[in-house]
């Protein structure tokens, strides 16, 4: 990771300043580069050490800093990993234009790898993780959204990413078609398990240890897997409280739909969701050679499920 480090300083490097500030600004704010890490430990778990697991981890982290960038926009979002966001510091058109810029530079890196495999799972990924976007946009304040609808979302905006950068991992490392699918598998089972515990912190998180406010998908519109299950479970008065929160985007109903979330079980429901999608990663994860990259693997998908950030 050191060495992935050293490849994203030296390619955000830009002639035009505000870039230069605006993409230190969002990669230096931390985050758990959980995607590049990905990618290494696949190539790890298959035998490749080439420099080229470098350059493409660093492609991956920064189309996911891209779709960060993009996305406090579009939520309107001041609070990421305890920082004021780039929009909320930069303003909004410079944060969309350093996302754009962040793309453009991660598909000038992926043509390095000469490989045009990788460049179509990457391309690829880059336009689901788009539809997921517009998918979501389109589902803010529906409280109908089921869980399918649900699942629909996550796995293209988010666990995409995931999928590719394990894929990635396994093309570099020249593995067989048997193993690549394990990884791609492992890769969307971890990313659907991130981001159902993620949603689930959204109502159980301490603010202060997220970095992000609670609340921030209520406020928003977000039907996600906790609400949809709270819905299901709960009476029809509680079933009305949740919709209209959703409708209304409605922060000041935050604490009535904790309540309502919590009496009805449907933490339990989404942690079991999660659950089950780490299993799937766990399972995926031990069709790969064994060693200790494959126990990382193991291990990343299990602890996966008790972060609390």
């Amino acid at each position: 990771m050191r060495h992935v480090d050293k490849v994203i300083t030296q390619r955000l490097d830009s002639g035009v300043p505000l870039v230069g500030s605006v993409s230190q600004y969002i990669i230096s704010a931390g985050g758990k580069r959980l995607r590049p890490v990905l990618l290494l430990l696949c190539c790890g778990a298959l035998g490749y050490q080439g420099d080229q697991r470098y350059n493409l981890a660093a492609v991956v982290e920064f189309i996911h800093t891209a779709t960060l960038l993009h996305d406090d926009v579009v939520d309107d979002s001041a609070l990421r990993r305890g920082h004021a966001t780039a929009n909320a510091k930069f303003g909004n058109p410079a944060s969309v234009l350093v996302g754009d810029f962040l793309y453009s530079r991660a598909f000038q890196m992926m043509v390095e790898a000469q490989s045009m495999r990788i460049m179509q799972v990457l391309a690829d990924a880059t336009n689901v993780i788009a539809e997921g976007e517009v998918l979501q946009l389109m589902n803010m304040h529906n409280a109908a959204l089921d869980e399918a609808g649900y699942l629909q979302v996550i796995r293209s905006k988010t666990a995409k990413l995931f999928e590719a950068s394990a894929r990635v991992g396994a093309i570099l490392s020249h593995a067989t078609a048997a193993q690549e699918e394990a990884c791609a598998e492992y890769g969307q089972a971890l990313g659907t398990a991130f981001q159902v515990i993620d949603d689930v912190l959204d109502y159980t998180g301490d603010a202060a240890v997220m970095g992000k406010n609670l609340g921030d998908d209520l406020r928003e519109g977000k039907t996600t897997l906790p609400l949809i299950a709270a819905m299901q479970r709960g009476t029809e008065a509680e079933r009305l409280t949740i919709q209209t929160a959703i409708e209304t985007g409605e922060v000041g109903m935050l604490d009535q739909v904790i309540a309502i979330v919590r009496k009805t079980g449907a933490l339990d429901v989404a942690q079991a969701a999660a659950h089950a999608e780490a299993q799937r990663a766990i399972a995926a994860a031990e069709r790969l050679p064994a060693g200790p990259h494959t126990d990382c693997l193991v291990q990343l998908a299990t602890q996966l499920l008790a972060r609390n950030h």
